[in-house]
């Protein structure tokens, strides 16, 4: 076997898997080394190479402006730009009250600006200013970086000396100046809480004023519901001679910036009852982040804003047009309410808003619009001719709030629209007397109207009679839809604010009242200019406002108050509500030219409502004397 030669095995080729893999794994290697290649190549070519862009040069002041303006992105610096509202200012002025041991202070459901918060705008600012300084000084490493250096350091002596104190003033895009009006407002009007500030305006023909609007409310208002008030003023600028910087050197009166004021009424849109426009934001200045905040705010307390009481701004223009139905099918698939007759009609005001409400009430428990009549029989106590006369229902009430919260139709466009389409889309109504049918009965009616007709016997003709009974408990008067008109509630405040809304009150009863000593035997003594002295000495400072609503014809009587306070009575502010007021042009206007008095119901309301407004108000009957309000015996066992 040893001796055996061994055969020659046939021959096997392997070498060609063998060369494949190798040849892949080459290329692989040579790709990469050509892409390393390419990085580094790259690389190096970005690290020498010096772009002519003038954004990213080292000399140019582009980058510093943008990195330090107040309008750059939030990425690069917080944005707290003016104009922000109150619900972004909550966390940063409870913030302030805690770091400056304000522990006393009573915090609002909604913040309002400090003057704290105006100024840290302007000192973001300053900070601002100066980074970029610095940034241009280091840059003198070069001739031209000398000559610039050397430029800046004298600019600021050729501007004092070049300065044009006669320069118009940029009202709605110097940013500073923006600062320095809502500084001094705040500032000016120390009892007062501002919540919004619109953007400057400026004014015709006057390069040196600028109007400014703004919302707020006194700092001191005890109104159980969240009143807001709009105000517009001019201011009067000047500039410093030594440093050419602006400076306020006046603050108009009430609404006296009408550039400011947003000029028309919102129109609703035809056939929807109860919608508007939504309100238009642009005018007021607020950046992107602060509008970001707000539209967090909403979406996560969406389901209290729904819930929540509508807000009344006073001072916003009204939009009491009438509501339209769009269409012959929308009239037809509604459901409606009429009331006819009855006798709250010339009433006094109180007794129609009874029967009113509940009018009201019985629509919303059926789920149907109310047909109500606008025109209003004004009872012969509050007319100057003391007669019954027809008024608007509108000069009394705010019927754009009304017909935003409840669905109601003008009973003479009702009858239009009913007298044109009645017939053809075979439209019914169930008609029934007084109080005969209850309002659970009338819940299963189907029919298109549901007419209520009441008769001529009191007190069974009365509308509140629909309320009473078996169906107390179950219709609701919605005492929220019914808010005084918004256009007395602007002779409120322009009274208000003449008194810089810092002022106290008294109601003084006299009268008939003061000249019976059977019913009232102490009110004539105890109303006495002497005892109202006495009374109030331990009560009102010396020398402040004091507003007083009476009765009193004579107001006279009252002279020797003078000579310790500022009085204020309603005749003094005849001027808001004549000829050349901007509340007699309205209400000629809503009256189609007819003119309209300020009737006796009107200075009632807007003197009870001035009252209320008073820091401290004082009442006839329970705080100057010891009368009954109601005559002899018969005050309450509590007091």
């Amino acid at each position: 076997m040893l001796g055996r030669g061994v055969a020659p095995s046939a021959p096997r080729w392997r070498g060609g898997a063998l060369d494949l893999r190798a040849a892949l794994r080459s290329g692989g290697n040579l790709l990469f080394a050509l892409f390393v290649a390419a990085v580094l190549a790259f690389t190096l070519l970005a690290a020498v190479h010096s772009p002519d862009d003038p954004l990213l040069h080292p000399s140019s002041h582009q980058l510093t402006d943008f990195l330090t303006s107040s309008t750059s992105n939030s990425t690069f610096l917080a944005d707290d730009s003016v104009l922000r509202t109150g619900e972004d200012f909550n966390s940063s002025s409870s913030a302030a009250e805690a770091a400056t041991g304000g522990a006393d202070t009573v915090p609002e459901a909604i913040g309002f600006i400090k003057l704290s918060d105006v100024a840290t705008e302007a000192e973001t600012k300053s900070e601002g200013e100066k980074e970029q300084a610095v940034t241009v000084d280091t840059e003198s490493a070069t001739g031209d970086g000398e000559a610039a250096a050397g430029t800046t350091e004298e600019n600021p002596i050729a501007e004092a000396v070049s300065c044009d104190t006669e320069a118009p003033v940029d009202c709605t895009g110097d940013r500073d100046l923006f600062n320095l009006l809502m500084r001094t407002a705040i500032e000016k009007f120390s009892d007062l809480h501002f919540y919004r500030f619109g953007r400057p305006v400026a004014v015709p023909g006057s390069p040196m004023e600028c109007d400014l609007a703004w919302r707020f409310r006194p700092s001191a208002d005890a109104n159980g519901r969240a009143t807001y008030y709009k105000d517009y003023r001019r201011f009067k600028l000047s500039r410093d001679v030594n440093t050419c910087s602006l400076v306020v050197d006046s603050i108009g009166e009430y609404h006296s910036g009408v550039g400011a004021k947003k000029s028309g009424c919102r129109k609703g849109k035809k056939g929807k009852k109860g919608k508007r426009e939504p309100p238009v934001t642009n005018t007021d200045f607020v950046p992107a982040k602060t509008q970001m905040r707000l539209d967090e705010n909403a979406a996560a307390n969406e389901g209290a804003t729904a819930a929540a009481e509508p807000m009344l701004v006073v001072g916003e223009a009204v939009n009491d047009s009438l509501p339209v139905v769009a269409s012959e099918s929308d009239f037809s698939r509604g459901r409606y309410l009429i009331y006819m007759g009855g006798g709250e009609r010339c009433k006094s005001m109180n007794h129609f808003i009874w029967g009113f409400l509940c009018a009201l009430g019985e629509a919303q428990f059926l789920n149907r619009t109310l047909v109500m009549d606008l025109n209003v029989c004004l009872n012969a106590r509050y007319t100057a001719s003391g007669k019954d006369e027809e008024k608007d229902f509108r000069l009394y009430f705010d019927f754009e709030h009304l017909k935003q919260s409840a669905s109601v139709i003008d009973q003479s466009q009702f009858w239009q629209d009913w007298n044109k389409w009645h017939k053809k889309d075979r439209l019914k109504n169930f008609y029934t007397e007084d109080i005969k049918v209850t309002p659970m009965k009338l819940r299963d009616v189907k029919d298109t109207l549901i007419m209520r007709k009441f008769g001529n016997v009191e007190p069974d003709n009365y509308w509140s009679r629909v309320c009473e009974g078996e169906t107390e408990g179950v219709i609701k008067r919605p005492w929220h839809f019914l808010w005084k008109s918004r256009r007395l509630m602007e002779i409120v405040s322009a009274i208000s604010s003449r008194m810089n809304w810092d002022f106290d009150s008294v109601h003084i009863v006299r009268g008939e009242k003061a000249q019976n000593k059977q019913l009232w035997p102490n009110l004539d003594r105890d109303t006495s200019p002497e005892s109202l002295l006495m009374t109030l000495n331990d009560k009102v400072g010396a020398g402040r406002y004091l507003y007083i609503a009476t009765d009193e014809p004579d107001k006279s009587f009252f002279d020797p108050l003078k000579e310790k306070y500022k009085t204020q009575f309603l005749d003094d502010f005849k001027d808001l509500w004549d000829e050349n007021s901007e509340w007699y042009a309205e209400t000629k206007e809503l009256s189609n030219g007819k003119l309209v008095d300020f009737d006796g119901y009107m200075r009632v309301a807007v003197d009870t409502e001035v009252f209320l407004r008073g820091k401290k108000h004082l009442e006839t009957f329970n705080d100057l004397t010891h009368d009954c309000k109601d005559g002899v015996n018969t005050c309450p066992a509590s007091s």
